[in-house]
C-alpha cells in the first residue's frame, strides 16, 4: 500500500459513529444500526479514496510524472566552470540557470511553398535565469538564452536551422537547383506587458543555404484555464529580404529552360502573414505537455513565384504535439 493510499485509509479510520446503549432489550436494533453504519462508513471511505485516487490518476496519465518526481526540482542537475571571459555591458552568466529541452512532432509542409506535408521531429531548447515567471514558449520560438532577463522582458541569442531543399526528392522541383542546409542565427527581445499577453520578434542572419535576413513577428493572448492547462493563441508575420526569399523562390533561365516554367526574380518584403494556436499542460515545475497548430499565408514574391502559383500553395499549416522538460544548471 502505498504512502498516499495509507494517509487516505488513516483518515478513514479516524471515522467515529455513534453507538446506542448495549443492553438486552436494544440487542435487535443495534445489530441492524451497525450493520447499517458499517455500510455507510465504508460507503463514504470508498468513494473518498475513490475522488483522491482520481486526482493523483489523471497527472500521471501523461507518463512521466513518476519517472521524475518532484523533489528533485529543487536540485541542481550540473554545475559548470565559469567561462574564461565576460562581455562589457551583459550581465555574467555565473549562476543558476533553468534549461529547458524537449521535442515536438510536427506534420507541417515538406518545403516552403508545397502543398505536400510530412511528419518530422522538431527540438525544443531554451535557458532562462530561474527566479522569473514561468516561461511561456510559442512553438515559433527557436533555440534561444535569455541573457537579459528582467520578467516581464527578455532578450538574447536565437537559432534556426533551416533543412536542405533537393529537387530530386520532389516531382514539382524537378529541373530546379538544390538548395543547401542553411543556419539562421540571430537575437530575439520578448515582451509581457501584462501577465496574459506576450510579443516577440526574432532577427535572424541566413548563413548556407542563403544569406538573408529574416524577422520573424509574434504575439499571443495566454489564458489559463485551470490547474496547468494553459490556452494561447495570436497572430504571426514574418519579413525577408531578397537573399532569403531568391534561393527558394527564384527561377533563372537555366531553370526555366529544364522546368518549363516562367522567369522569376524574387524579391523581398513581407513574406507570410499567420495565426497560431496552442493548448499546452504543465504537469509539474519540470514537465509540459503540448500540442498546436499553425496556419501561415505566403506574401509577396514568395506567393508570386510559379513555383507556388503553377506547382504549390500559398497555405502553409502545420499541425504539432510535443513535450518538454526544464532543470537547473549552476555556472560557477
Amino acid at each position: 500500500m502505498g504512502a498516499r493510499s495509507a494517509a487516505i485509509f488513516g483518515q478513514c479510520s479516524q471515522a467515529t459513529y455513534p453507538r446506542p446503549y448495549d443492553n438486552a432489550s436494544h440487542k435487535a436494533q443495534v445489530r441492524g444500526f451497525e450493520h447499517s453504519a458499517m455500510r455507510e462508513f465504508f460507503r463514504s471511505c470508498a468513494a473518498k479514496t475513490a475522488r483522491r485516487a482520481i486526482v493523483a490518476v489523471v497527472p500521471a496519465a501523461f507518463g512521466v510524472v513518476a519517472a521524475f518526481p518532484g523533489q528533485a526540482a529543487a536540485q541542481t542537475a550540473f554545475t559548470l566552470p565559469a567561462p574564461p571571459f565576460s562581455v562589457p555591458f551583459l550581465p555574467s552568466v555565473s549562476g543558476n540557470w533553468i534549461v529547458m529541452i524537449g521535442v515536438s512532432g510536427a506534420s507541417r509542409p515538406d518545403f516552403e511553398g508545397t502543398n505536400h506535408t510530412k511528419f518530422t521531429p522538431v527540438p525544443i531548447f531554451a535557458i532562462r535565469r530561474p527566479g522569473t515567471v514561468d516561461q511561456f514558449r510559442s512553438p515559433r520560438d527557436n533555440a534561444s538564452i535569455a541573457i537579459v532577463d528582467f520578467g516581464d522582458f527578455r532578450a538574447g541569442p536565437v537559432g534556426k536551422f533551416v533543412t536542405s531543399r533537393k529537387a530530386s526528392r520532389y516531382p514539382e522541383l524537378s529541373g530546379l537547383a538544390d538548395v543547401n542546409a542553411a543556419f539562421e542565427l540571430g537575437g530575439f527581445v520578448e515582451y509581457f506587458p501584462v501577465d496574459w499577453f506576450r510579443v516577440r520578434n526574432e532577427t535572424r542572419q541566413g548563413l548556407g543555404g542563403h544569406h538573408g535576413i529574416v524577422s520573424d513577428f509574434s504575439a499571443d493572448f495566454i489564458v489559463p484555464v485551470f490547474g496547468g492547462l494553459t490556452v494561447s493563441a495570436g497572430p504571426r508575420f514574418t519579413l525577408e529580404t531578397a537573399k532569403a526569399v531568391s534561393p527558394y523562390f527564384s527561377i533563372d533561365t537555366v531553370h526555366a529552360m529544364a522546368t518549363g516554367l516562367p522567369v522569376f526574380d524574387a524579391k523581398g518584403g513581407a513574406h507570410s502573414v499567420g495565426v497560431g494556436a496552442q493548448l499546452s499542460y504543465r504537469i509539474n515545475p519540470k514537465w509540459e505537455v503540448h500540442s498546436y497548430v499553425e496556419y501561415d499565408r505566403l506574401l509577396g514574391d514568395a506567393a508570386k513565384s510559379p513555383i507556388v502559383t503553377v506547382r504549390g500553395s500559398t497555405n502553409q499549416t502545420t499541425f504539432g504535439v510535443g513535450a518538454s522538460y526544464s532543470f537547473d544548471v549552476k555556472v560557477q
